[in-house]
């Protein structure tokens, strides 16, 4: 990675590269041994960042921050900083599904219901013959003295790309703390993907994903739910876009 391509958006980084780029430089990761951490950037993770220090810090810290949500590549293209395209975290997990059939990495699913998380194994092992999934776990577990038997779990398992199906900021933090001794070439957080990916919630049409409606037909999935993200808690992220138009 080169600082031309890494650009400052309202305080978090984010790496300027295309899906083939991202493919590319984690083809590099995994080629390497050594762990390296991934993140997802989008409007509710630049909120969350500007209220939590520590979570700003670890994602600025990671290997490769990729934009996920097209809010926030309008913002960068508005702040004068345009980046090439979104790097949605769904699209990228389906592409390294596939590659690491191809290259035969091991894959270490973690995160989501048992009954997701088993579902994902059992899809994905179908839909790509001598894909190895070198284990699974779902997302729940009590106390430090559990997750450190996760982390063992996880290092055993010769991960070669760690999937986290939690959500944020647990995901980020869960990596944060355990990614250097896990020592997986590459851990990337996931949010709700096993949940797509497992036919459990349906993704928006393409021209809502293009046009920045994604999170609408989120919302209208699980109203209940989503309305405080949606509605409530990133209203903020206009206020943020417009102090940083107003700073330049």
């Amino acid at each position: 990675m080169t600082a031309a391509q890494r650009i400052e958006l309202m305080g978090c980084s984010v790496d300027n590269l295309s899906m083939e780029e991202t493919l590319q430089t984690i083809e590099g990761f995994i080629a390497t041994g050594q762990p390296h951490q991934h993140v997802v950037v989008n409007v509710d993770k630049l909120v969350k960042a500007r209220r939590d220090p520590e979570l700003r810090r670890i994602i600025n810290e990671c290997a490769l921050i990729n934009a996920d949500g097209m809010p926030v590549v309008w913002a960068s293209r508005l702040l004068g900083k345009p980046l090439k395209e979104r790097v949605a975290g769904v699209d990228l997990f389906e592409a390294l599904m596939q590659r690491s059939a191809e290259r035969g990495w091991r894959v270490f699913l973690l995160g989501a219901r048992e009954e997701i998380v088993s579902r994902v194994k059992g899809l994905y092992e179908l839909k790509y013959p001598g894909l190895a999934i070198a284990g699974h776990r779902n997302g729940y577990w009590k106390g430090e003295a559990e997750e450190a038997a996760v982390v063992e779990q996880i290092q055993a398992a010769r991960t070669d790309i760690l999937f986290v199906a939690i959500s944020s900021p647990k995901k980020e933090q869960f990596l944060g703390r355990w990614q250097a001794q896990m020592k997986v070439p590459f851990a990337m957080g996931v949010g709700g993907t096993f949940d797509v990916a497992a036919g459990h919630v349906k993704r928006a049409p393409r021209w809502m994903q293009t046009s920045g409606l994604e999170w609408f037909y989120r919302f209208l999935q699980e109203p209940r739910r989503m309305f405080r993200r949606y509605f409530i808690d990133d209203m903020a992220f206009f206020g943020m876009l417009a102090r940083e138009m107003w700073r330049r």
